[in-house]
């Protein structure tokens, strides 16, 4: 006799994968970026009831953070190259960019959420070094997460539509999730961006980027976890992966540690103007842009002397998004959140699918955030 499991096993036999955050990179993504994870998008919850209630499948031993079993890891405690210290500090209240990387093999369509847990004492169980949270503490969080769930509707001006495989009446039709593209008429999750396969990195058959914004919550955290589900339309499979991120007060600053600039240093060019300011604000959002003709499965980084560029470790070192990538305009871009009057050195950096890295030649870049009322800068540059 059949299982009754049996038509569902097949289908995610058959079926290849998927997706993993991307931007702040998750844990998955630091792993795959150390050679370790081989395969970052198989990071799935299967066989489990995704569809149409998003919230019904119990996470088990994936939690919130996810368990690869392609490869035997679990995402859920730190680990060698991941979970130590946070990849990126937001503001509270502060509008972001996030993204996730999705295989051009596996766009199985669906819904996607952003969450954060405000329980630190629960998120701290999935900080500590050498502990690996019980598959109660896992759901525990899970249910955390849900109940802290960033919506796309907290974001003013931003297009927050239903999911047009979904049904008025059905547990999927909401628009506080992100929505994909409908599975059955072919857009799919790849039309959130368009963007050109290999903008992101995927070990099966190249990867996409699928990008939106969310609200930081009023919330300050010195270590915490932005969490990232997808719910498959298609296959009975949720994808869940995690960064390790800070969140500031509004008015709070991180001083980095200094460095001393070579006197033949390459200076960017800014769109910044200084000008004099009665309230200077505390943080600007840097935006850099990088000008870098990359081939099949290289992503491009940035990596520098302060900790939001990673402190020169290039597995901490943020990604660039391909998303407006063009044979053309060969653009890759990020923007971070840094303390106005930061000085700091800077590099690129071609990722290659294995890990390897390769830097852009000639002397550090150099920087100096502006002070002022402007909350937003653009740095533009040329791969070297």
């Amino acid at each position: 006799m059949l299982s009754p499991f049996a038509p569902l096993l097949a289908l995610v036999a058959g079926a290849h994968a998927h997706g993993y955050l991307s931007s702040p990179m998750s844990r998955t993504g630091l792993n795959a970026q150390s050679g370790a994870d081989t395969c970052p998008e198989c990071t799935i919850l299967e066989p489990v009831p995704a569809w149409p209630d998003l919230d019904a499948a119990p996470v088990g031993r994936s939690g919130p953070c996810g368990y690869n079993a392609r490869v035997s890891v679990d995402y859920n405690q730190p680990g060698p190259v991941w979970g130590s210290q946070p990849v990126i500090t937001y503001s509270s209240g502060e509008v972001v960019d996030v993204q996730w990387c999705l295989d051009a093999n596996g766009d199985h369509g669906g819904m996607f959420s952003y969450r954060i847990c405000q329980d630190q004492a629960l998120v701290d169980k999935f900080l500590t070094q050498g502990y690996l949270p019980t598959e109660a503490e896992k759901q525990a969080a899970e249910d955390c997460f849900e109940a802290g769930e960033l919506k796309c509707t907290d974001v003013a001006g931003q297009t927050c539509s239903y999911n047009p495989d979904c049904q008025q009446g059905q547990a999927c039709w909401r628009n506080d999730w992100f929505t994909c593209g409908g599975f059955n008429d072919g857009s799919k999750c790849r039309s959130v961006d368009s963007s050109p396969l290999n903008s992101c990195y995927t070990s099966i058959a190249g990867g996409y980027t699928v990008s939106s914004k969310i609200k930081i919550p009023n919330y300050t955290s010195n270590h915490t976890l932005l969490s990232f589900k997808w719910n498959s339309y298609q296959t009975p499979q949720v994808y869940l992966t995690c960064a390790d991120i800070k969140i500031t007060g509004s008015g709070d600053s991180t001083p980095p540690s200094s460095s001393t600039v070579p006197p033949s240093s390459t200076k960017p060019t800014s769109t910044a103007t200084p000008s004099g300011c009665a309230t200077p604000v505390p943080t600007l959002a840097v935006t850099f842009n990088s000008k870098t003709t990359t081939s099949y499965g290289q992503t491009v980084k940035i990596v520098g002397s302060i900790p939001q560029l990673g402190n020169w470790d290039t597995a901490l070192a943020p990604a660039l998004s391909a998303s407006q990538y063009t044979p053309a305009n060969p653009l890759w871009t990020t923007k971070i959140n840094l303390p106005a009057g930061t000085s700091f050195e800077y590099k690129f950096i071609k990722v290659e699918s294995g890990g390897a890295v390769t830097y852009e030649s000639g002397e550090n870049r150099v920087y100096t955030v502006p002070k002022g009322c402007a909350s937003d800068v653009t740095i533009s540059n040329s791969w070297k």
